[in-house]
């Protein structure tokens, strides 16, 4: 195994007058985000928004948009009809296929000083040009006992399960708010991203540090089951990926 940490302060930062941006693979600007990409996952965001702000309508096209909600709410409304609030504790699957137009903020006017704060993460179609669609569900039910729960896949192995469908056939995003002292372990794969939402864990490597907090992110390659112990109460996002992303490279 392989694991790169990638410490809150190392990560890419970029501000507005309404938006907060820390991010694990720059995109905001003239960046290739595929070529930055690791596994299959090209965008990491972790995102605050003012009350009363947010992005008006914009196109995306052949992308996966998935977007957990830490904090607050998000009011979502696309070219396809939906149009809903989605509140902390819920997940938002977006494919956005041939084409679609959506907007996207913070559900509470400026009154309320409600910030909205949101991991906003983007992988690739496993083919293109499909019919753009999106859901979302509220999760914080299941990740009451602080066990690791799938939100989102696109594999095979979790179409039982509760898990909104992306796809991606070779992705899947696990969220866990483990308590205090509680351990828990996540699946191995040949690419794997875990980022720390909330409080402080360890995990059980001798490759990286005993701590991990708030904004501290690790890439792993060629893992076996991860396990990790919490300090604190917490919140982890971890992307289970079975493939790379392959972008072509000018000769």
């Amino acid at each position: 195994m392989t694991a790169t940490l990638i410490r809150a302060a190392d990560r890419h930062f970029w501000n507005n007058e309404w938006l907060t941006s820390r991010q694990s693979f720059p995109g905001t600007g003239n960046f290739d985000i595929f070529a930055g990409a690791h596994g299959v996952l090209a965008m990491h965001n972790d995102d605050e928004v003012v009350a009363g702000e947010g992005l008006d309508s914009h196109q995306h096209r052949n992308m996966e948009i998935v977007t957990w909600v830490v904090e607050g709410a998000v009011e979502h409304r696309d070219s396809s009809g939906h149009t809903e609030t989605i509140a902390a504790g819920s997940v938002g699957a977006m494919t956005a296929g041939r084409g679609i137009r959506h907007a996207e903020g913070n559900a509470n006017d400026r009154a309320s000083g409600q910030k909205l704060r949101v991991v906003q993460m983007w992988v690739p179609p496993h083919a293109d040009e499909l019919e753009p669609d999106h859901s979302a569900r509220d999760f914080t039910a299941e990740l009451a006992s602080g066990d690791p729960v799938v939100v989102v896949s696109g594999r095979a192995a979790h179409a039982d399960t509760p898990a909104l469908r992306i796809q991606n056939r070779f992705a899947a995003l696990h969220i866990a708010r483990p308590h205090a002292g509680q351990t828990i372990t996540l699946p191995g794969s040949p690419f794997g991203h875990l980022y720390v939402v909330r409080g402080e864990i360890r995990v059980d490597d001798p490759d990286l540090p005993e701590s991990l907090t708030v904004g501290d992110a690790v890439r792993l390659a060629d893992s076996g089951d991860l396990t990790l112990t919490a300090s604190s109460d917490a919140e982890i996002v971890y992307w289970e990926m079975h493939a790379e992303f392959d972008v072509p490279r000018p000769a």
